[in-house]
């Protein structure tokens, strides 16, 4: 099990905190656009991109790279963010997140984004998409890794649970998925919506490798996908519970910030508390 410093850690979550700002920058810049749920994934994707997977920006189709799923294709911002601060494309496209002409479209597009795996947004469909790459790599014999991030609200959708049934019959252990548990969707609290709990016994049940953690300790969630490429034999699921819209105090937890971005006013007071946390 690889241990990580208090160092990295450290140097981990100052990067989120950048992804953080480039969210918010993006979304007030576009006038539109999914600031919760970008931000409450943000630590994962930092953990993922800058330390855990391996890729090369210089090379987007180095056939040695893991691949990551955006299957909640909604919250982009946060994905373009990390892409950008990789090298994928320079940090000042970021600004023209959904405007006419921009590579940056409001759902990842694979034909037009550097470094997109996959075109997303009906959601749902990406596990299925994650587990197609992962059998492809399994048949071919290739050592690569496969991610895929999830939001709570796709739990409700059916093709989920048939991914989830190919997950384990195929021992797709090249698999690791995670749940965003924000606990919002666009319509409300996901289980007045649509209660998917018990999700841990229900993975399990499944046939998958089950992991619980804090969304936002960045040791966890490096800890639990080193613990998941040691799992053989079946893929890993990885419920981090998070805060929809975290990291700014009056989007935390605000059914609003699912779909509005902030307005001149907030974007400031946004900015200036992630400077000063």
């Amino acid at each position: 099990m690889v241990e990580y410093t208090d160092y990295e850690i450290l140097e981990l979550e100052k990067k989120a905190k950048v992804i953080r700002k480039h969210v918010l920058k993006m979304t007030h810049a576009a006038g539109s656009g999914h600031p919760g749920g970008s931000l409450s994934y943000a630590d994962i994707i930092t953990a993922l991109y800058f330390k855990i997977m391996n890729h090369r920006p210089e090379e987007p189709y180095w056939d040695g790279r893991d691949r990551l799923v955006l299957s909640k294709g909604h919250a982009a911002p946060t994905y373009y963010a990390a892409l950008a601060e990789s090298g994928y494309f320079p940090v000042g496209e970021l600004l023209t997140l959904r405007k006419l002409g921009s590579r940056l479209q409001g759902h990842p597009s694979r034909s037009k984004t550097p470094g997109v795996e996959m075109s997303t947004g009906s959601l749902g469909q990406g596990l299925s998409v994650a587990n197609g790459m992962a059998l492809a790599a399994k048949l071919d014999g290739k050592p690569h890794h496969i991610y895929c991030l999830c939001g709570d609200g796709e739990m409700e959708s059916g093709q989920i649970w048939e991914a989830a049934m190919l997950g384990s019959h195929y021992r797709l252990d090249n698999v690791t998925a995670f749940i965003d548990k924000n606990g919002l969707q666009i319509d409300g609290a996901t289980e007045k919506v649509m209660c998917s709990e018990p999700l841990y016994d229900k993975w399990k049940a499944f046939g998958w490798n089950v992991i619980e953690i804090d969304g936002h300790s960045m040791r966890e969630i490096l800890t639990s996908c080193e613990r998941a490429k040691q799992v053989k034999g079946k893929p890993t699921m990885i419920i981090a519970t998070t805060v929809k819209g975290k990291g700014v105090s009056f989007m935390e937890g605000c059914l609003r910030f699912h779909g509005t971005p902030p307005s001149d006013e907030e974007l400031e007071i946004a900015l200036n508390e992630l400077e000063e946390s």
